[in-house]
């Protein structure tokens, strides 16, 4: 059985370790547990974990953005989507995905945002499967720090 929740502190630790194995280094868990305080103070982050019997195997970041342009309805950008290697194919992030989708359309959000590497076909194919569509947007970004800082 999987239960999706929102991660509480007692949940970084497990979390701390799916996220390594998303990038492949290790997550400093002294600075995680500040920014996690802080993405809960401001009230517009949800950390969503997916515990399959009872242990930490995925999770996804929805945060609840302002827009400013048309009708001014916020919308949702989401990041660090991780199923465990371990464990997929079983309907874990598809649970994962429609939950944080229900609390954009709770927050009244527009739309949902997420930006997948170009090189994780198999994710690609997942997101396309729950409806989401490839735009053929570029996508740029500048690195502003060195993953060993």
């Amino acid at each position: 059985m999987t239960d999706i929740r929102h991660i509480t502190e007692k949940d970084l630790p497990a979390l701390a370790m799916v996220y390594e194995e998303l990038m492949g280094m290790p997550t400093d868990e002294a600075r995680m547990l500040q920014v996690f305080r802080s993405a809960e103070s401001l009230g517009n982050y949800h950390i969503l974990g997916a515990f399959h019997e009872g242990e930490l195997a995925g999770s996804l970041m929805g945060i609840v953005c302002l827009d400013l342009i048309g009708n001014c309805k916020p919308f949702m950008v989401i990041e660090n989507v991780i199923v465990s290697g371990r464990i997929r194919k079983q309907g874990i992030g598809k649970k994962l995905m429609e939950a944080i989708e229900q609390i954009a359309r709770d927050n009244g959000c527009g739309y949902i945002i997420l930006v997948s590497g170009g090189q994780r076909k198999e994710a690609h194919r997942f997101y396309e499967k729950l409806g989401y569509r490839d735009e053929q947007v570029e996508g740029f970004r500048k690195q502003l720090w060195n993953h060993g800082e």
